[in-house]
């Protein structure tokens, strides 16, 4: 087989937030609203994203993996808005999805959403999805996608997701069958299945099932957002460790306290028991003129990366469990 290029964004934040009325603010939207007129506007609305999807597509990617947090407060402009990005963005054969916790950020925000990107965040068999989305799994040549939700509503000032203990039956029962057919496979899910990873009022709840399906049953590569940071972690996997990597938020300027935009590209080539994995990251410089290479290297089943182009350079990689 080919090798297959894997990109991945995270934490979109489309911006201007509309015009929004009495009834809409008069929810947790209100915090949300304040937080983005006095820290994001400033720094998330732009030109960025514009560049940084142009600079994505134009590497020609086989796939791209969005994990989550499209839109700021969860209104119907919004996530109609988002739907139409995804549309321009790529079609819903080449584009996956999960939600984050800002496209669930009140109560019936996340079914909204739900149905207006519905085609890009289904399976490959749409019947067994039929009252419930997630997990889904998509095969694209020897790579095995899988969309895990961990979003829902919170209360004002949390920001917390949740893995239950049926959305781990399932995903180990596909992962199974993926691993069994010798695909690679990749997990998405927006909020950061690892400790200490981020503030106990944004942390994944029941993220022991998680890492349960990937001790038990296995995986090649977790993607996530959430955090807008470039983190690499590792969690315990059946044939060694698994590289669990979060992304910079797509909309972030330079200049600010936080990583600026950046999407990653993964190069997976290879067959089941010899794959090799590649992480090209691409992004806005830090004084903002332009988008550039950050960093390539490899990621290594036992824990390092190795910088692409120098193998000898073997570097002990992020924090794991």
């Amino acid at each position: 087989m080919p090798m297959f290029t894997l990109a991945h964004l995270s934490d979109i934040h489309l911006g201007p937030l509309p015009e929004l009325s009495f009834r809409e603010l008069a929810s947790k939207r209100v915090t949300g609203y304040v937080n983005w007129h006095r820290n994001r506007r400033r720094v998330m609305f732009g030109d960025t994203l514009t560049s940084l999807v142009a600079d994505m597509k134009a590497q020609g990617p086989d796939h791209v993996a969005v994990t989550g947090d499209l839109v700021n407060l969860a209104t119907k402009t919004e996530i109609v808005g988002a739907g139409l990005w995804l549309r321009d963005l790529g079609t819903a054969h080449n584009v996956s999805v999960v939600p984050g916790n800002h496209d669930a950020y009140v109560p019936g925000a996340l079914k909204r959403a739900c149905a207006e990107w519905h085609d890009y965040m289904v399976g490959d068999n749409p019947l067994a999805s039929i009252g419930h989305l997630f997990p889904y799994v998509r095969l694209r040549g020897n790579v095995a996608i899988f969309g895990v939700n961990s979003a829902e509503a919170t209360a004002p000032f949390f920001a917390t997701g949740t893995f239950k203990r049926k959305q781990a039956l399932a995903l180990a029962k596909m992962l199974g069958a993926c691993r069994t057919t010798g695909h690679f496979c990749v997990v998405m899910i927006h909020h950061p299945p690892v400790s200490n990873a981020t503030s106990w009022h944004k942390r994944l709840m029941g993220k022991q099932f998680f890492w349960k399906v990937i001790r038990e049953v296995g995986a090649d590569l977790v993607l996530h957002g959430h955090t807008h940071l470039d983190t690499l972690h590792w969690i315990a996997g059946v044939d060694g460790l698994v590289p669990v990597v979060g992304v910079p938020s797509a909309s972030q300027s330079a200049g600010s306290a936080k990583p600026a935009a950046r999407y990653n590209l993964f190069q997976i080539d290879g067959e089941p028991g010899a794959w090799t994995l590649v992480q090209r990251e691409r992004g806005l410089k830090r004084d903002g003129s332009g988008i550039d290479w950050i960093r390539q290297r490899q990621l290594m089943a036992n824990g390092e990366t190795v910088n692409v182009g120098d193998q000898e350079d073997a570097l002990p990689a992020g924090g794991g469990l």
